[in-house]
C-alpha cells in the first residue's frame, strides 16, 4: 500500500493509501485511536479495517492525526483532528472524482472524529463506530445522525462503559430512516484484547450485507435494489 503524504489544515498529513480497481469505487476513510495515548494509523484495528475494504474494492485511507508519525502540527482536542478528516476526505475525492459514496470507519476516540465527520458529508452512506466513548465526548451533535451503520463494543470495556454505549444507541435508534445496527461482545474490553479476529468478522459480515443492501431501513433498501 503506498505511503502518501498529503496537505491537511496543519501542514502535511502522513497516510497509507490504496485505489480500487474500479474508476468509480466507494471510498473508505479510516481513523485511528487518541493520539495523546498512543494512536496512530499502525494501530492494529486501524490497519485490519483498512484490509477489510480494499479486500472489497474500496478506494481506502488511513492516516496519522496531526502530530502523529510524520503528520505536522499539535494536538487540538477534537476539533482539529476533525479538520485532517475533511481534508484527508477532500484529498481522496480530488483522485477520484467518480467516487460517489463514501464510508467511515473510527476507533475509540476515532469513532467520535467519524460521526463528526458524517454528519459533515452527505456522501457518507456507512459508518463503523468500534468501541465509541460517549462517556467522554460528547455526541449530541447527532441530531438527527444521517446514515445506517454498525456500533460495536465490548461489554467488558471500563473505558466505554457499556452502559453509556447503550444510551448512546437507544437514542440514535428512536431516529426514522436510518438503522443502527448494535453489537455487544462478551468479555471484550476496550482494546478486544485477544479478540481482534472476532471483532474483524463482525465488521466483515456487516460490510458484506451492507454491501448487499440488507440492514437498511426498508426504504433505503427499495432504493438500492
Amino acid at each position: 500500500m503506498p505511503e502518501v503524504i498529503f496537505n491537511g489544515p496543519a501542514g502535511r498529513l502522513e497516510g497509507r493509501y490504496q485505489p480500487g480497481k474500479e474508476k468509480n469505487a466507494p471510498i473508505a476513510i479510516i481513523l485511528h485511536p487518541h493520539p495523546q495515548f498512543g494512536g496512530t494509523m499502525n494501530n492494529q484495528i486501524v490497519y485490519q479495517l483498512f484490509y477489510m475494504f480494499q479486500q472489497r474494492g474500496f478506494t481506502t485511507l488511513r492516516f496519522n492525526f496531526r502530530s502523529i508519525g510524520r503528520s505536522q502540527g499539535d494536538f487540538d482536542h477534537g476539533s482539529g483532528e476533525l479538520s485532517d478528516a475533511a481534508g484527508a476526505l477532500d484529498w481522496v475525492q480530488s483522485l477520484h472524482p467518480d467516487s460517489k459514496s463514501c464510508w467511515v470507519a473510527g476507533y475509540s476516540f476515532g469513532a467520535w472524529i467519524g460521526m463528526q465527520l458524517l454528519m459533515r458529508r452527505p456522501e457518507i452512506e456507512g459508518f463503523f463506530s468500534i468501541a465509541p466513548q460517549p462517556n467522554t465526548y460528547d455526541f449530541s451533535f447527532l441530531a438527527p445522525c444521517p446514515s445506517s451503520g454498525l456500533i460495536i463494543h465490548g461489554d467488558a470495556d471500563r473505558v466505554a462503559p457499556e452502559k453509556d454505549v447503550n444510551g448512546l444507541v437507544e437514542k440514535l435508534k428512536l431516529q426514522k430512516g436510518i438503522l443502527i445496527t448494535q453489537k455487544t461482545m462478551p468479555g471484550a474490553n476496550h482494546f478486544f484484547t485477544g479478540q481482534v479476529d472476532e471483532l474483524m468478522a463482525e465488521c466483515e459480515d456487516y460490510l458484506d450485507r451492507r454491501l448487499a443492501g440488507e440492514l437498511v431501513p426498508e426504504t433505503t433498501a427499495k432504493r438500492l435494489r
